[in-house]
């Protein structure tokens, strides 16, 4: 509009002249400039930008990525915790039952092994008895003896004293037997 404002004011007949209208020529200017700039570094720029845009895109998608994998990662990582954990329990469990197993079987043992040397002791000692029975039974036997011979040597006469003596030795024999 401002062009055909410049021409307008030509009077008809006049010859073509420049308008020195500051103010118009600059907008003129400024139009003109703007339409270069535009159109020649408008495609620079549009293509500077797409490229740009490419590289945040695949940035984006790259992050997207490796976040995915990461996400299988910590998964992974979870799973496997978990199996950890699962068979540390398993352990501990298992631990636990073998060591009162262990327990139950060394109790009993001690208690056989007890019993064991109760019945030991007990025989000990009853041999130990039957021992002593029978060295105070023999002191006593030769003592009684011995007296029966002294009685019978100064009472009787010697046929008397042998069959005394030896019936007695047959008795004492038979009784140890």
């Amino acid at each position: 509009m401002i062009i055909v404002t410049l021409f307008t004011q030509i009077p008809a007949g006049e010859s073509f002249g420049f308008n020195f209208n500051i103010f118009e020529t600059n907008l003129i200017n400024l139009s003109v400039v703007i339409g270069v700039v535009v159109s020649f570094v408008g495609n620079a720029l549009r293509s500077l930008l797409e490229n740009r845009k490419q590289t945040i895109l695949n940035n984006l998608e790259e992050a997207n990525n490796k976040a995915q994998e990461a996400q299988e990662k910590l998964l992974k990582a979870k799973t496997r915790l978990e199996e950890a954990k699962s068979k540390a329990l398993e352990i501990k469990n298992q631990g636990a039952i073998t060591a009162d197993q262990e327990k139950k079987q060394c109790i009993s043992q001690t208690e056989k092994d007890t019993l064991r040397l109760e019945q030991v002791k007990q025989e000990t000692i009853k041999f130990q008895q039957q021992k002593a029975i029978s060295q105070v039974s023999q002191q006593v036997i030769t003592i009684a003896l011995t007296k029966v011979r002294e009685k019978l040597s100064n009472q009787l006469n010697p046929d008397f004293h042998s069959s005394v003596n030896n019936k007695n030795i047959a008795l004492f024999r038979k009784s140890k037997i």
